[in-house]
This record gives structure tokens, C-alpha cells and sequence, in this order.
């Protein structure tokens, strides 16, 4: 299966082009973003968890990341309420359960290099944000390595910033408000996809709140 599978081409998904497929395990919903392969692949998803749902241990064979949208995701090493972010590299295992409040996540399966080994649990939202490149934003560093870097990257009401040409590659999901650049507005669910290019213009009219990550599609 391949599904926005070419890393060189921008790519733009908004809720109103979700298409929810239904995976093999009972009580859960898949939202695929971007694949290459069957069930086991490389991948981005937004998964959505049906409320009290147990699942058996799985072996990471590719690395996992995921952020907590909704509802609280957890497993035998705790519990993880919207907004925290976990990676668990290549080899780790886990045993998923779901509480009553079910979960969505925004998850990347088999995207680790193998020297990645550092294990975290970070709660962005009890977590300080630092003021960030331009007046108006504020960043949390998630995770950086050699070609990765991860953050989470705030923009306050009327914040703008004027990027230059970049050679990064870059993925956006929009966990809160509403990004605005030239070429629209993309509301929270939204999912932005660059190999690099051209410079634009970015912000926020009402304020939002990212994920982004860079410097890390094989392109």
C-alpha cells in the first residue's frame, strides 16, 4: 500500500478529507496520512481508539512516535492524557490500553534510525515553552538528532513569521486554532507535508498551537 508516498511533492490533508478505514484490531480507526507498506510499514496516521479497548504486547521493530490528541492513551508503563508525546525506539514493546474516555493519536511507525535509542515521555503541557524565532512565538524541543529535529511551536493571535527558502524537509499537524499561510488556512487536524523549497509567509490569525517536525523525509 502507498499512500503519499512521494516525499517530493508538498502534500495538504484537512478534516474534511479524512477517510476513516477500519484496522484489523477490533475498536480502532485509522486515518492514514502517509505509507509505504501493509501492516506493517512505514507510516503516518492519526488513530482513533474506541473507549475501554486492550490490545496484546507489540515489538516496535521500526521505532514509534506519537502525540496524544484526545483522551488518555496508556500502556503498561503508564498513563498518557492529550498532549504528551512518546518515543519508544526500535526493539521497545509495549501492551496499549484504552480507558473510558477512548483516545486519538497522531502516530509515526518505522521512521527511527537505529542509533536513535532515547526513550521519552514528555507532558507538553505542563512543560515551558521558550520564545521562539519571531515576536508572538514560543517552542518546545521534543527531540533532535543528526537529520531530526521535533518541536512543538506555539503562535499567539496575529503572529507571523516570514521563513526564508529552506532545504528541510518539514511536516506541520495542527493540534490547536487555526495556521494561516498564502496559500489558505488550516484548521486543528490539519497535516502540511514539504520536501523543502521556497520560502513563505505563516501565522496565525487566532493563534495555534503545532507539531513540527524536519529535516527527516528521504527525500
Amino acid at each position: 500500500m502507498r499512500v503519499r508516498a512521494d516525499f517530493t511533492q508538498d502534500e495538504v490533508v484537512r478534516p474534511q478529507d479524512y477517510e476513516w478505514r477500519s484496522s484489523p484490531a477490533s475498536g480502532v480507526d485509522r486515518m492514514m496520512l502517509d505509507r509505504i507498506g501493509e501492516e506493517v510499514a512505514r507510516a503516518t496516521t492519526i488513530v482513533r481508539f474506541a473507549p475501554n479497548s486492550a490490545f496484546d504486547p507489540h515489538t516496535h521493530g521500526g521505532g514509534e512516535e506519537y502525540l496524544v490528541l484526545e483522551g488518555v492513551f496508556s500502556d503498561e508503563f503508564g498513563d498518557y492524557p492529550a498532549g504528551t508525546y512518546v518515543r519508544n525506539p526500535i526493539g521497545t514493546r509495549h501492551t496499549p490500553r484504552i480507558g473510558p474516555e477512548g483516545a486519538t493519536i497522531l502516530v509515526k511507525l518505522c521512521q527511527f534510525d537505529k542509533e536513535d535509542t532515547e526513550q521519552k515521555v514528555i507532558d507538553t503541557r505542563r512543560t515551558q515553552f521558550r520564545p521562539g524565532v519571531a515576536p508572538g512565538l514560543t517552542e518546545l524541543l521534543l527531540h533532535e538528532v543528526p537529520g531530526e529535529r521535533v518541536r512543538m511551536v506555539r503562535f499567539a493571535p496575529g503572529a507571523w513569521l516570514e521563513r526564508a527558502d529552506h532545504r528541510s524537509s518539514e511536516e506541520i499537524f495542527v493540534v490547536e486554532g487555526t495556521l494561516d499561510d498564502e496559500s489558505g488556512r488550516y484548521p486543528a487536524g490539519s497535516w502540511l507535508r514539504s520536501p523543502g523549497g521556497a520560502g513563505n509567509r505563516m501565522g496565525s490569525r487566532d493563534g495555534c498551537l503545532l507539531y513540527v517536525k524536519t529535516g527527516h523525509l528521504p527525500v
